[in-house]
């Protein structure tokens, strides 16, 4: 049995620099941007770890607060909506497209997990032009629990109808890697410029400078023809 590609979303196949503009205009200096991706992975850890939900993009924009109260910079609401719409219209990484149809064509599953609502993500992979390569589109927002808990990878096993060892998890973050790997899956890491492997986790079987490259390993590992797998 093949596995199933289950892709992250936000930076493995989406392109968060499309952003940029706005951090450059309201903080004057678009570098802030990562500042605040990563103050909202942080938020969102802190509340998994500790046991507390709220929906990621509740995080997404008391990260934006928090960011703008370090920076001395004060925050419109106008400021709020553009980052909260330019999240749902973020171009797809110049090879993703290219890469999920080779993996399609090689009759591999795929489907796509991420820690925004169902409905964001739907939002984001229809303007990327990118949706139609997926067989279900999955939010950590059905489970109350986001990655990287274990609860949102055992999740997309069962709706996908596989065993969770059958899914093979592809994301350009440490952390998702690590939490889809202690939860059972397969990992794969994007290595896009910037992303580096956490040395305490286990290193993913397929490690590639961009989806391409995972793509073309995945299909040597994982499209087995003679159903070993």
């Amino acid at each position: 049995m093949r596995r199933v590609q289950v892709f992250d979303v936000n930076e493995t196949l989406l392109d968060l620099a499309a952003m940029d503009p706005h951090f450059q205009r309201i903080f004057g200096d678009a570098g802030v941007r990562a500042t605040w991706f990563n103050q909202m992975i942080q938020s969102a850890l802190v509340a998994t770890v500790t046991g507390v939900y709220h929906q990621f993009g509740a995080h997404a924009m008391a990260a934006l607060e928090m960011t703008a109260e370090q920076a001395g910079v004060e925050l419109a609401d106008d400021d709020k909506e553009a980052v909260a719409t330019q999240l749902r219209q973020l171009p797809a990484h110049p090879e993703a497209a290219e890469a999920l149809r080779r993996l399609r064509d090689a009759g591999l599953r795929l489907a796509a997990l991420t820690n925004s609502t169902e409905q964001v993500a739907r939002a984001q992979l229809e303007h990327a032009g990118l949706i139609d390569a997926f067989d279900l589109v999955l939010s950590a927002d059905a489970v109350g629990r986001l990655k990287p808990a274990p609860e949102p990878y055992r999740m997309a096993a069962e709706r996908l109808g596989v065993a969770v060892d059958q899914v093979r998890l592809i994301a350009a973050h440490a952390w998702d890697v690590a939490g889809a790997a202690r939860a059972g899956c397969a990992t794969a890491f994007v290595a896009r410029p910037g992303k580096v492997l956490d040395p305490l986790v286990e290193r993913p079987e397929i490690v590639g400078a961009d989806l391409a490259e995972v793509a073309e390993v995945i299909l040597a590992v994982d499209n087995d023809s003679d159903g070993r797998r």
